[in-house]
């Protein structure tokens, strides 16, 4: 679900201090994100808040997420973006965003 090889190298370019900053950015606009596709977004946006969502979630490792968001920007390209699963790309968010929290958690109170 994280690529934590990615995780590491972006820590690694930016320092714990940039990382949780970027990492802070990230969940806060993915979470508004992933509510406007919950809440219902026009078909004409959904392929751009797929695109968000799948770059965002490549630079901070979340393989799961970016595979998901990329198979449905390409459904959402091809003219069919009201049939892309919005609840199952939500899912997957949260649960990534769970997992990564709770090992950065794990991680900081070693």
């Amino acid at each position: 679900m994280i690529d934590w090889k990615r995780v590491e190298e972006l820590r690694g370019e930016i320092g714990a201090d940039g990382f949780a900053e970027v990492a802070d950015m990230f969940l806060e606009e993915a979470d508004q994100a992933v509510k406007a596709m919950l809440a219902g977004l026009p078909t004409a946006e959904v392929e751009g808040q797929l695109h968000f969502l799948k770059g965002s979630a490549l630079n901070l490792g979340f393989a799961d997420l970016a595979a998901f968001c990329q198979d449905a920007e390409r459904k959402a390209a091809s003219g069919h973006g009201a049939s892309v699963d919005t609840s199952r790309i939500a899912a997957v968010y949260h649960a990534s965003r769970k997992q990564l929290l709770d090992d950065l958690a794990k991680v900081n109170a070693a």
